[in-house]
């Protein structure tokens, strides 16, 4: 089986989340805990009903694999499972406060950092490999990212938060991979409701009555949230997870396109040619996978 498929999964979540300011912008003017707590709670309604009304048989097989298991192997899934959830709950808050309230070049260069971040904690909890050309790769990138923190303090404090918790996630996730992917993001969204419906009551703001409110948490729950994550999941199958972290630099490039022609923020010659050496370190990265398509079968 060719591993173009987990490729193209990957890529295809990052575009898809490199477009993410269009629906959340719109919203700055709520609470940024509003809005996490909508997203999640509408993704587990519709993940709930998706799964228990059209995958029932997944779910059902899950249990008894689950049930099969010595009691090591469900300590392990559970932890796994939990870590997961709450790194993303604590990902997704961070993140909506610094679209809406630091910058959108914040919430970009947290993207920025986050794929080194990623091949840092690949290669020391997972002892991933990586050739001389791919490390070389990620100096660019740390260069790179030096260029644009220099002077932004606090963009690159809140960066590195944002960054560590998703990079944590994507190691995290690598290893839970025994359990359908579907499945086990409605496990984690499930985990992740649960965390947050205490703080519901202290921490929630006016009921929204804007019916655009709804339908921008609607688009925000379906098409950037749901459907790349699992995305995402699905590429962890058949590629390492420090791949997956480089090619996460489309990202933060399509948003940094995005405050530049869209958002007019102000940038500098110094900004673009970070970025610019961003997008070669993607190009070096999987140099082999571009120049040698064959190399996308596994050996044996």
């Amino acid at each position: 089986m060719r591993l173009t498929k987990y490729y193209v999964a990957a890529v295809s979540a990052f575009i898809i989340w490199g477009f993410f300011s269009l629906a959340l912008k719109p919203l700055h003017s709520f609470p940024s805990l509003d809005i996490l707590f909508y997203r999640v709670f509408l993704c587990v309604v519709l993940m709930l009903v998706m799964n228990l009304g059209f995958r029932w048989r997944i779910v059902r097989e899950t249990a008894i694999y689950f049930k099969s298991l010595n009691l090591k192997q469900k300590r392990n899934l559970t932890l796994l499972t939990l870590g997961g959830a709450m790194l993303l709950t604590a990902n997704w808050f961070i993140f909506i406060y610094v679209m809406n309230h630091i910058s959108v070049k914040a919430a970009s260069f947290a993207y920025l950092v986050c794929p080194i971040l990623t091949t840092v904690f690949a290669f020391l909890i997972l002892k991933e490999e990586l050739s001389k050309l791919q490390w070389t790769a990620v100096g660019l990138s740390i260069f790179s990212c030096i260029l644009l923190g220099y002077g932004h303090l606090q963009d690159v404090f809140y960066s590195l938060i944002v960054a560590t918790t998703y990079a944590l996630y994507l190691v995290i996730q690598k290893r839970n991979t025994t359990i359908d992917k579907f499945l086990l993001l409605t496990i984690q969204l499930v985990i992740t409701a649960i965390l947050l419906l205490p703080f519901y009551p202290f921490y929630r703001g006016e009921v929204p009555t804007e019916i655009s409110f709804y339908l921008y948490i609607l688009v925000i729950a379906v098409v950037f949230t749901i459907i790349p994550l699992f995305l995402n999941l699905y590429a962890l199958k058949g590629i390492n997870s420090s791949t997956v972290g480089i090619l996460l630099y489309i990202n933060p490039i399509i948003t940094f396109l995005l405050a530049i022609f869209y958002y007019k923020e102000e940038i500098t010659a110094l900004q673009i040619l970070a970025y610019f050496l961003l997008f070669v370190s993607i190009m070096v990265f999987n140099s082999k996978l571009i120049i040698k398509p064959k190399l996308l079968q596994p050996k044996g």
